[in-house]
């Protein structure tokens, strides 16, 4: 998706033409954000500046539980809350502090 580069369109009261004072550079371009919903795990890599990459999550099915100071694998159910956006909360997006349900089930006393 290309930006539009202000008063490109307009012209003067001469009726002259206006253009842009530079092009458009790669390193501007904005990109759609990268939403993670649940599913099998898709990663996708994208080239940046300065010959970097850039992954991002797709789809994600699992997720890491800590109980007792101990890690598990654990597979996402479905999304409860999440609190960055009302939206996301509707759409199963995951997000940093989304609340999800997961396979396992421990009560909190």
């Amino acid at each position: 998706m290309k930006r539009s580069v202000e008063n490109l369109a307009t012209s003067k009261i001469t009726g002259g033409r206006r253009h842009p004072l530079r092009s458009r550079k790669k390193h501007r371009i904005s990109r759609f954000p990268n939403e993670a919903l649940i599913g099998e795990q898709i990663t996708v890599t994208r080239k940046v500046r300065g010959k970097n990459v850039k992954t991002a999550i797709k789809t994600i099915d699992t997720v890491n539980l800590i109980i007792d100071s101990k890690a598990k694998k654990v597979k996402i159910l479905k999304v409860l809350e999440n609190a960055t956006n009302n939206d996301y909360q509707r759409r199963g997006v995951i997000s940093k502090g989304a609340i999800l349900e997961t396979a396992v089930v421990r009560l909190f006393q």
